[in-house]
């Protein structure tokens, strides 16, 4: 699963954006991988590990939920099931 959003760029700065990226290991964990910072600027990212997928798709959702509050909006989803989707 992926999700991409942006914030709206100010008159003379490039938008920000924040990258959340959930997939599954080989052993049949999951990572959630985080990035964001400034289009064509530096950037930070994170990676959290999580044994149960509903763990998972929940810090999944947080994250998500979290961006949207502060403004970003979702550019582009991809792998979202209909139920984890709020």
């Amino acid at each position: 699963m992926r999700i991409y959003m942006q914030t709206q760029p100010a008159a003379a700065e490039s938008p920000r954006y924040y990258e959340i990226v959930l997939q599954q290991d080989l052993l049949g964990g999951w990572t959630l991988y985080r990035e964001w910072g400034q289009q064509g600027g530096r950037s930070s990212s994170k990676r959290e590990v999580y044994l149960e997928r509903d763990d998972a798709l929940n810090a999944f959702a947080q994250a998500r939920d979290a961006q949207v509050k502060r403004g970003f909006r979702v550019v582009f989803s991809q792998g979202l099931e209909a139920p984890h989707v709020r």
